[in-house]
């Protein structure tokens, strides 16, 4: 009889943490996937293939004695004359609605944006007023993009993970050995990349920080943040970047940065939507510790925008993991 798993062992949080530390992957293994079965084709298959291929592209694909294709294409070149036709004039009749220019009654904003600029320093504590729209009026949303971002690395580490059981010895060897991944010695690369490097560090860690009070944000300072690794390992090559960004980094980190912004924000929502005070104070505006839980959010966005894209460059150069 098998060894029955030790109660706590079955349970989520034991599986969650295994998880997170790398030690199991759920995928491997349960996947419905098969190796392909290799077929030796006889003269007669290979004649017969052969046969059919002529006979598809004297059928199909010739266009000239071919009266479907022609006449797809026909329909196809009339069909886009009239949508295009269709749409300028729909732009057009929008176009002669608007109001005219210099008219005095014309709409200059709507109660929306009146909010945002005169409130919204007030509210926000954000001297940056494009920084207190979408990381506090609208923060759900920019949670929902970070979302997105670590949605779609999931997604690509889940088609690109190698099943390691269908793997004999031999190809084993050849993909523990990274050597086509790292790069030559290159001594003027290395001499700037080391004077580089740092300065975008900083400059991507100032932009973060000062998305409140001016240009800039977790977006931009994270993009900034991850050009910066990425020219990191294409200088150094994938050893000495992995001894402190592996998978295992990736994960805790995109785990950290958004369930901060969740419960921060979570906070922030249940306590605007029962008319109760918020106890984070916004602080004194342009000071760099102000406008409450905005620039604890620019760091979380910052930090998943940063490992994103590093993550995305380094599985599509090495084509798997």
């Amino acid at each position: 009889m098998s060894r029955l798993r030790p109660s706590h062992q079955n349970k989520r949080e034991f599986r969650f943490k295994e998880w997170m530390d790398g030690s199991v992957d759920p995928y491997l293994g349960n996947l419905e996937m098969k190796p392909q079965q290799l077929t030796e084709e006889t003269k007669e298959q290979f004649d017969e293939r052969i046969q059919d291929y002529v006979r598809l592209n004297a059928e199909l694909y010739d266009t000239e004695k071919n009266k479907g294709v022609r006449m797809f294409r026909i329909l196809y070149r009339i069909s886009s004359v009239i949508w295009i036709a269709l749409l300028i004039g729909v732009m057009l009749l929008t176009v002669s609605h608007l109001p005219p220019n210099g008219d005095p009654d014309n709409p200059v904003n709507n109660e929306v944006s009146k909010r945002y600029i005169e409130q919204g320093l007030q509210e926000t504590g954000a001297v940056n007023i494009v920084t207190g729209m979408i990381l506090d009026y609208r923060a759900f949303d920019t949670f929902g993009e970070s979302n997105v971002l670590f949605i779609a690395t999931v997604t690509v580490l889940i088609l690109l993970r190698k099943n390691q059981k269908m793997h004999n010895e031999k190809d084993m060897k050849e993909d523990q050995d990274d050597e086509k991944y790292e790069p030559q010695s290159d001594t003027i690369l290395k001499t700037v990349a080391k004077v580089l490097v740092p300065v975008i560090f900083v400059f991507g860690l100032y932009v973060i920080l000062n998305g409140h009070l001016g240009p800039g944000g977790g977006f931009s300072g994270g993009a900034i943040m991850g050009a910066g690794l990425i020219l990191y390992c294409i200088t150094f090559g994938f050893e000495k970047t992995e001894r402190f960004f592996t998978e295992k980094t990736y994960k805790w980190i995109s785990f950290t940065a958004l369930s901060v912004y969740c419960l921060s924000k979570a906070y922030s929502f249940y306590t605007g939507a029962n008319g109760l005070h918020s106890h984070i104070p916004l602080g004194t505006p342009g000071a760099i510790l102000s406008s409450g839980l905005i620039f604890v959010l620019n760091i979380c966005v910052g930090m998943v925008v940063t490992i994103t894209m590093y993550t995305f460059y380094a599985m599509f150069r090495k084509g798997d993991f």
